[in-house]
């Protein structure tokens, strides 16, 4: 019996220490995934840099967004590379500049073997919500573990976010989460505001022209009115993560690109808001003038997860700059533009290259070279013709000092002592674009007119209610006329 009893007291106290340090492990275990914060990242929806408060505009009401900005970092040089809807949230999700994702024109699709934000996030242990417009594509590459569209009131011109449905998903989570707030305001329409002058608005070097233009006037009053609206959302976001998530959540607002230079490359429709506040991490208070993009955000959330972005991503973690380092994040950020697949479509692309100081613009359709795009088919010039004659004004080349002309309206091209600058910024360019595989290069040459496969978006020789074609030029361009982009 004392050797029965002995036996199972050894087996017993073996089980124990098992059990104990089992229950020890999964604890461990727990507080790993304890450490990883909730992340939200609240994004607006047509916005220009310049129309906040914390941003030096003091004529429009942006409470919420300043509040992030006291309580957290400005970042004061960040930038997508394409001033327009899809483009621009497609890089945000992938880590990657618009032709490497495949998703360069608006209403376009990113390549189908893309490995996004939901599966990035999701196998580090989180769960990745969208809660708003979406306007990527397609389904398979962009996931969500839970995805919540816009609502309908009574009240305004545009869909809300799903407030309740975010409120109710804060009280109840169990693990760490993306949330991806995506609003459909401040974009057009707007709200219909009576009354307004010209002394209600701010006005820049771009838009001053129009002090004295009634209709200009009216719709940026209710513009503002949109952005004091969407104001009202995110504070409710911020509201329901003060009251329900602990000090360990990462929020980020932004807007996805300006609509004063919607459809360019300027930086009143690159250049984007950026604010984030992360309690015990962020030092209240702080700014940054680190150049970041939209292709970071994606690897700065997988370092924070505990991973790191893919050899592939165009991207770099801004983390440390977070954590209160202003290291350099990047020499050079790029944009794109392409005005195809738009309801007012032409054939005029665009690239860009910037530094902190110097940016260089070449328009590959411009009137100065147009002639050396032609391709001896009549229905095809055509449209080459249009494209650069629609853009008249828009030399082959520009060249900016932004730290002496913020607002892009000297260009210094011809300028001698600034050839070298010039020069140093167009081989990084094409070297970029290269990388990135561009149908686009240094020589001027056929100018390709794009589209999807089969009826996929926006023909050029087809009328859209924005864009009337002649007659005689009406369905006269053939699958062949075209560079067809198949995933789109």
């Amino acid at each position: 019996m004392r050797k029965n009893n002995l036996i199972h007291f050894v087996f017993g106290y073996i089980a124990l220490i098992l059990t104990s340090c089992s229950a020890q492990k999964k604890n461990e275990q727990a507080n790993v995934k304890n450490t990883q914060p909730n992340i939200i990242f609240y994004l607006a929806d047509d916005q220009d840099v310049y129309d906040y408060g914390c941003y030096g505009n003091e004529k429009v009401k942006t409470p919420a967004v300043d509040r992030i900005a006291r309580e957290g970092i400005l970042f004061e040089n960040a930038f997508t590379a394409q001033a327009i809807c899809a483009p621009s949230r497609s890089q945000l999700f992938t880590g990657k500049y618009p032709l490497k994702n495949g998703c360069f024109a608006n209403h376009s699709k990113v390549k189908p073997d893309i490995v996004s934000i939901t599966k990035q996030l999701r196998k580090l242990g989180y769960e990745v919500v969208l809660a708003g417009k979406s306007h990527v594509s397609p389904d398979e590459v962009f996931d969500w573990d839970k995805e919540w569209h816009a609502v309908e009131r009574p009240v305004g011109p545009r869909e809300y976010i799903p407030i309740d449905s975010i409120q109710s998903y804060f009280k109840k989570a169990k693990k760490p989460f993306c949330m991806l707030v995506t609003s459909y305001y401040p974009h057009a329409e707007y709200f219909n505001v009576e009354g307004a002058t010209a002394q209600d608005i701010k006005f820049y070097p771009f838009n001053e022209s129009k002090k004295n233009n009634p209709a200009f006037i009216k719709d940026k009053a209710g513009y503002y009115r949109s952005i004091a609206e969407d104001n009202k959302q995110l504070d409710q976001v911020l509201t329901a993560a003060d009251n329900y998530l602990g000090d360990n959540t990462l929020v980020i607002y932004s807007a996805d690109h300006g609509v004063s230079g919607k459809f360019t490359v300027k930086d009143v429709g690159l250049k984007v808001p950026l604010v984030a506040r992360w309690p015990k991490v962020i030092k209240p208070g702080t700014k940054s003038k680190q150049l970041i993009h939209y292709t970071d955000v994606l690897p700065t959330f997988m370092e924070i997860a505990g991973g790191k972005a893919t050899p592939d991503m165009d991207g770099t973690s801004f983390l440390p700059i977070l954590q209160g380092t202003e290291t350099a994040i990047h020499q050079y950020v790029y944009g794109v533009r392409t005005n195809q697949n738009i309801l007012n479509s032409e054939v005029f692309p665009s690239r860009m290259i910037r530094d902190s100081r110097y940016k260089y613009i070449r328009n590959f359709n411009s009137v100065e070279v147009v002639e050396q795009n032609l391709t001896n088919k009549p229905h095809v010039d055509f449209f080459i013709r249009r494209g650069a004659n629609a853009f008249k004004n828009e030399p082959f080349e520009e060249l900016y000092d932004l730290q002496n002309d913020p607002f892009e309206q000297h260009n210094l091209i011809n300028k001698p002592e600034l050839k070298e600058i010039k020069e140093r910024l167009t081989i990084d360019l094409f070297s970029w674009m290269k990388a990135q595989g561009d149908f686009l290069n240094e020589q001027p040459g056929t100018m390709p007119l794009i589209k999807g496969k089969g009826k996929a978006g926006f023909r050029l020789d087809e009328d859209t209610p924005r864009r009337k074609i002649p007659d005689a030029i009406k369905n006269t361009l053939k699958e062949d006329d075209y560079r067809i982009i198949k995933h789109w």
